[in-house]
């Protein structure tokens, strides 16, 4: 199987490619210049160039020879509302289209915990972020006949990996979860699971990711 992993270049993309390539899987990572090039080869992928503001005609292109979609990408902390709404929330969608489009099937979004909850947005101090999140996993679960998985992460943090955690955050005293462990959950449900959630929402905590996961 070939996977092409969208936002490559962010801290969890990164895990997400080493992870795949580890495997022994064809892994590409989007690219958007010749420094992240290196940073894939340098991971076990394949570069591939992807440009989140163009068209689903151009999305759908950079699709050839993929058989599944991990979409990661954010616009992140440095940018303004008008990026988050370009990558997170029409970027997002775009990229859905364009797998239907060429016809992929199995699709793996990287939403967040508190997505699916307005009170929580106007806690969070970044309402822009989670509305994006929200409306780019509901194109997902209703506007397109995708296999999809959403994993909603809790805080992320830059802590060892683990190994462990919880698809039940609500009983857990840990609200974090390290980007390692993210990535490892996300390589993990991957493959179609029949009996995994269409929506897992994951916290650091006591149970090894593949035990959480493996629902089989």
């Amino acid at each position: 199987m070939t996977t092409l992993v969208i936002g490559a270049h962010g801290r969890v993309g990164q895990f997400i490619v080493k992870d795949l390539a580890a495997t022994g899987e064809t892994v590409y990572g989007s690219v958007r210049n010749d420094a992240q090039v290196t940073t894939m080869k340098t991971l076990g992928g394949q570069a591939r160039p992807v440009d989140l503001m163009g068209s689903v005609d151009d999305l759908a292109a950079a699709m050839a020879g993929i058989d599944r979609i991990i979409f990661t990408a954010g616009s992140g902390g440095n940018t303004g509302d008008d990026m988050t709404l370009n990558i997170d929330l029409d970027g997002a969608i775009k990229t859905m289209m364009a797998a239907e489009k060429v016809g992929i099937k199995r699709f793996v979004l990287v939403s967040a915990i508190g997505t699916d909850d307005r009170a929580f947005w106007n806690k969070s101090g970044i309402r822009p972020y989670y509305v994006a999140k929200y409306y780019a996993d509901q194109w997902l679960q209703h506007r397109t006949n995708l296999d999809y998985t959403i994993v909603r992460p809790g805080i992320l943090t830059d802590a060892a990996a683990t190994g462990k955690i919880t698809l039940d955050p609500s009983a857990s005293a840990s609200k974090e979860i390290t980007r390692a462990d993210v990535a490892a959950t996300v390589v993990a449900v991957l493959a179609p699971a029949p009996k995994l959630p269409k929506i897992i929402s994951i916290v650091n905590d006591a149970t090894p990711i593949k035990t959480a996961v493996d629902l089989n």
